[in-house]
């Protein structure tokens, strides 16, 4: 499948366009009250570790500007640690610490930055300027997960990431996130990150797409991107299939990572999914809709 087909082509090979997607799953699926459950990271997180669904640790939230007087306590104790917006979306805003050096901290990346950095990345996440909408937000902090070695070869810097579609609580299409030097080590694939299709009942990976170019091997560590066996897969789908019932929400994408000393670990929901995921898996998804039985187009 071309990734610039003609309509018709595109109907025959079920692919889901986006007003579809939107009026059919989102709208008919979701109810609007229920968006919360998704959208506050937070609410995410307290509900998951209620229902026993693994979740980086909380190490904190915070509030309001004044708190970030405070902020240098918090992280005193913390080698690494993420900052995130409680309502960001897209992963803008996300700083990730992997250490200490020098009284400073480090990123990913391997920039060191001050408190007082820190401090003014924290008051932008909370006047809103990587949150949906704009509004002011809260900032949590939490554990920066592990990378396993596992997937090693698989990403470059940052710890990649699994996207889940699930529909009435059954994991219909999924696609791994694997982060490159041109994403600068974050699993994104607007910015350069590399997705690559996962069989949904095995967990193999089928190859990847940067871009609009199929690749068959991570541009930066050579390694293959087909028949890689994704770890722990089976629990991996279970805790995005429960995330259905945790929510009441018909239609979503859970995003989870794969921590070297956790295990599996929910980071996210999403109620409004891209649609990338059928480029990484060279497939529609109202096809794997019917095919699981879940939507009758």
């Amino acid at each position: 499948m071309s990734f610039f087909s003609l309509p018709s082509t595109l109907r025959k090979a079920g692919i889901l366009g986006m007003n579809e997607r939107n009026i059919r799953l989102i709208a008919e699926k979701n109810r609007r009250r229920d968006y919360r459950f998704a959208d506050n990271k937070y609410i995410t997180k307290t509900l998951a570790t209620e229902a026993g669904i693994p979740v980086p640790e909380l190490y904190g939230k915070v509030r309001y500007i004044g708190d970030l007087k405070r902020l240098g306590g918090l992280l005193e104790p913390l080698e690494s640690f993420v900052l995130k917006p409680c309502r960001g979306s897209g992963g803008n805003g996300v700083l990730v610490i992997d250490g200490k050096e020098e009284g400073r901290f480090r990123t990913v990346s391997g920039k060191l930055l001050s408190l007082d950095e820190l401090r003014q990345h924290s008051a932008k996440i909370l006047h809103g300027l990587f949150s949906l909408g704009g509004k002011p937000d809260e900032m949590l902090v939490e554990y920066r997960v592990c990378f396993s070695p596992l997937l090693k070869e698989l990403s470059y810097q940052g710890v990649p990431d699994f996207r889940i579609i699930v529909c009435e609580g059954v994991p219909v299409m999924a696609m791994g996130r694997f982060p490159t030097s041109y994403s600068r080590g974050r699993a994104n694939l607007h910015q350069g990150a590399v997705g690559v299709g996962i069989e949904i009942e095995s967990g193999l990976t089928y190859g990847g797409v940067l871009g609009n170019k199929r690749v068959s091997h991570h541009p930066d560590t050579g390694a293959s991107l087909k028949d890689v066996q994704i770890p722990d897969w089976k629990k991996i789908l279970e805790i995005a299939a429960a995330c259905h019932p945790l929510t009441g929400l018909g239609y979503l994408g859970a995003d989870l990572v794969f921590d070297e000393h956790r295990g599996p670990l929910l980071l996210e929901i999403n109620v409004r999914p891209g649609l990338a995921i059928q480029i990484a898996n060279n497939q529609g998804l109202k096809g794997r809709l019917k095919e699981f039985g879940v939507v009758k187009f």
